[in-house]
């Protein structure tokens, strides 16, 4: 049974893969950083429960379809099981950011529907990492403990300076994951 203080949440685009300014529309646009999916089977390894939460607004704006998006999942599932690791599972806003939903990050729904597919009452002290502020606040909205990685946007958010007063920054999610097994 997994428990929110051995829980760590990813943000998809720029924290596991390669992220693009116009979006990743396809399976060959999808390029895993070869050291996120081993953290990953590291952390399942070592008795954590990985999810990832992504809004993926690409739907909405007709730049690819659902069974696109699917397929690239299938692909990173297949990639980190390879890897003899795991993701529990995987939430997604398809939405556009005009569309008035729940679940697009910054607002928590994804982390919501992350809480109750794994059962747990509250997130409260589990790990979100994103390379954006609004992963960051997504998670800090449920008491979970802020990881900004540098690739994808990282860099960029770290340079603005704005709403990073809790977050733990590290070069990429290998580094944190070497630094979290390594402290807890």
């Amino acid at each position: 049974m997994p428990s929110a203080d051995r829980l760590v949440i990813l943000d998809r685009d720029g924290v596991i893969n390669r992220d693009s300014d116009h979006y990743i529309k396809s399976l060959d646009e999808f390029i895993p950083y070869p050291s996120a999916i081993e953290a990953i089977a590291r952390l399942t390894h070592s008795g954590w429960t990985v999810a990832v939460a992504t809004n993926q607004s690409g739907i909405a704006r007709g730049y690819y379809d659902q069974d696109t998006l699917d397929t690239m999942h299938r692909r990173l599932h297949d990639l980190v099981r390879q890897a003899d690791g795991e993701i529990a599972h995987i939430a997604v806003c398809p939405h556009g950011p005009n569309d008035g939903c729940d679940c697009r990050k910054p607002l928590p729904g994804l982390l919501h529907e992350i809480r109750d597919v794994l059962g747990l009452s509250a997130l409260e002290g589990a790990w979100m990492v994103g390379d954006s502020l609004r992963d960051l606040q997504a998670g800090e909205k449920l008491g979970c403990h802020s990881v900004l990685v540098r690739t994808g946007k990282g860099d960029r958010t770290l340079a603005k300076g704005e709403g990073l007063d809790q977050a733990h920054v590290f070069a990429d999610l290998a580094t944190f994951v070497d630094w979290l097994l390594a402290t807890q």
